[in-house]
C-alpha cells in the first residue's frame, strides 16, 4: 500500500522553539548538519529536562537524549552503569518541535536531490 504525504509550504530558514515554549518531559529535537552544503543532517531527539540545574546557572537549559530518558536514566542518577548524554549551552538555539525537524529534513532532502551527495 503506497502512502501518500500531503504537499506544504517550506518557509526558506530553519524554525526552532522558542525558550518560554519549552515544556519538561517534552520531546524536542535538533537538525543540524556536518556540512557546509547542508546536504549531510544530524538528527538528535532530545528531552526537556529543565532549567538551571546547577547551582551558578543563569538561563541554562538541559536536554537528554532520548533513549537514556526513556530507559529512566535522569541527571540527578547517571553513572557509568547508566550512562546519559546531556546537551546545555547554544543546543537551545537549534531546539524544534516535530513538524519544525521534519520541514527542516525536507529542505535537506531538496538540496541533496538538487546536489551530487
Amino acid at each position: 500500500m503506497t502512502m501518500r504525504f500531503e504537499a506544504r509550504e517550506l518557509k526558506p530558514y530553519i524554525e526552532t522553539v522558542q525558550r518560554e515554549q519549552l515544556v519538561e518531559g517534552g520531546l524536542y529535537f535538533s537538525v543540524s548538519y556536518v556540512d557546509d552544503e547542508m546536504v549531510k543532517p544530524i538528527l538528535l531527539s532530545l528531552v526537556f529536562i529543565g532549567r538551571n540545574l546547577e547551582p551558578g546557572d543563569q538561563d541554562e537549559y538541559y536536554f537528554e537524549d532520548l533513549e537514556s530518558y526513556a530507559a529512566g536514566v535522569r541527571y540527578a542518577t547517571t553513572s557509568e552503569e547508566a550512562p546519559a548524554t546531556f546537551h546545555t549551552g547554544d543546543i537551545v538555539k537549534s531546539i524544534q518541535l516535530y513538524d519544525q525537524a521534519l520541514d527542516e529534513l525536507l529542505r535537506c532532502s531538496l538540496r541533496r536531490s538538487r546536489a551530487a551527495v
